[in-house]
């Protein structure tokens, strides 16, 4: 007996899958289509530039984290609307680091192009297991759909990677910057009880200013 897709469970139906050949995002509702986020440019009017974009300039390191994160998602491309796809370049100074971060709506496949990366992420609640190596160039790795993960230079020069995500829009939670930098801010007691640190402890926390290199 035939079964029809959407009553199939490990199927994505329909609906969820792209209705044309692109969707290029466009900001004026008056000439677009709602879809998934984004209003969608007329077809006939897409142009090369709604689907290109350069990361070849380095992203600038000098900052308290080492590393800066040049995102190639719909905001910079919008002819990655629906497409189910993004990218960035990673640009680590010595030592710098990418802080734990996760992304909600997207695995991660990261490639080294140059340099030496500790790379790791942690797996979910209660084994709570760290899956870490060190990459070198031309080394892949990949990192789950919403798991905590990080990447760090270990060498002495500067490295680059550049990543691929299943999201035209995969957002991103830095840890840090999350708990101790949000506005407002979450109750000091609270998260004194929550991390087992004295109240003073996160009150400094809280005060310092949160890099996000994202």
């Amino acid at each position: 007996m035939h079964v029809g897709r959407r009553s199939q469970g490990n199927l994505r139906t329909p609906a969820a899958n792209p209705l044309q050949d692109f969707c290029v995002a466009v900001d004026d509702p008056l000439h677009g289509v709602f879809v998934n986020g984004k209003f969608c440019k007329d077809p006939k009017l897409a142009k090369a530039g709604d689907f290109y974009f350069s990361v070849k300039m380095p992203g600038d390191t000098d900052n308290p984290v080492g590393s800066n994160v040049s995102a190639v998602n719909v905001a910079q491309i919008p002819g990655l609307n629906t497409l189910g796809i993004s990218a960035a370049r990673i640009d680590f100074a010595p030592y710098g680091q990418n802080p734990p971060h996760t992304h909600p709506r997207a695995t991660e496949i990261l490639v080294v192009l140059e340099g030496t990366l500790l790379v790791g992420f942690v797996t979910s609640n209660p084994n709570n297991t760290l899956i870490s190596k060190v990459l070198n160039k031309g080394d892949v790795f990949v990192f789950p759909i919403g798991l905590i993960h990080f990447q760090f230079n270990i060498g002495k020069t500067n490295a680059v990677a550049f990543a691929g995500l299943s999201s035209q829009n995969p957002g991103v939670i830095t840890i840090a910057n999350a708990v101790f930098g949000s506005d407002p801010a979450i109750d000091p007691g609270f998260l004194a009880k929550a991390f087992q640190l004295d109240k003073g402890v996160v009150e400094d926390l809280q005060k310092k200013f949160w890099m996000d290199s994202n």
